[in-house]
């Protein structure tokens, strides 16, 4: 009987040791498991920093680049600018030029038909120059009256034309490129209040 209980405690040794051998294998394992996980977070961590780090100085680079386009618009931008006024100023020397001639003549002559008619030509020439800077007159008188184009100075009672309609125009309006530079002066026409006579009533 001693012999046989000697026997089953060894046996239960035996075991006892081999459960212990296979538990601290698994918590090896799990330890190896949880380190490989660990290193790979880690990498992980690494590879976003760097993706993050990456985009930032993509995100400065083109912020760079755009300011840098912005600067470049801007100057040539001035440029247009100073080469349509200098083209514009071009222009125009030919018409001061042509005044400055006929005031000088207008001193040694009194030919008024003359310094007329070169005025006159001056003026048209001058009119065509602007027009092909996209600066327009537009005809006033005759037109119904409209905000967006006249202003009245004053409204005159009219027995020959209808009512609100331009029947004088006191100082021309312009457009420039179709947008509305400066309102024609004018004035309007209204019915007749009674009698024969015309009044007139500021606007």
């Amino acid at each position: 009987m001693k012999i046989m209980n000697i026997h089953e405690t060894e046996q239960q040794e035996q075991q006892t040791e081999v459960q212990n051998k296979e538990q601290d294998q698994r918590q090896d394992q799990q330890q190896t498991r949880g380190q490989e996980d660990y290193e790979e977070l880690v990498a992980r961590l690494k590879e976003k920093d760097q993706e993050i780090a990456a985009c930032k100085d993509k995100m400065l680079r083109l912020a760079a680049e755009l300011e840098n386009f912005k600067k470049r618009i801007e100057r040539e931008k001035e440029e247009h600018m100073k080469y349509a006024l200098e083209s514009f100023s071009n222009e125009l020397l030919p018409f001061l030029d042509n005044l400055e001639r006929a005031v000088a003549a207008s001193k040694e002559s009194r030919d008024i038909d003359r310094l007329i008619e070169g005025l006159e030509l001056t003026l048209s020439g001058y009119l065509k120059t602007l027009e092909r800077f996209g600066l327009k007159t537009f005809v006033a008188e005759g037109q119904r009256f409209d905000p967006n184009l006249h202003e009245a100075i004053c409204i005159e009672e009219s027995h020959e034309h209808e009512e609100n309609t331009v029947i004088k125009e006191l100082l021309k309006g312009y457009t420039l490129h179709e947008k509305l530079l400066r309102p024609a002066l004018v004035v309007v026409s209204k019915k007749p209040c009674g009698g024969s006579g015309q009044g007139e009533t500021s606007a």
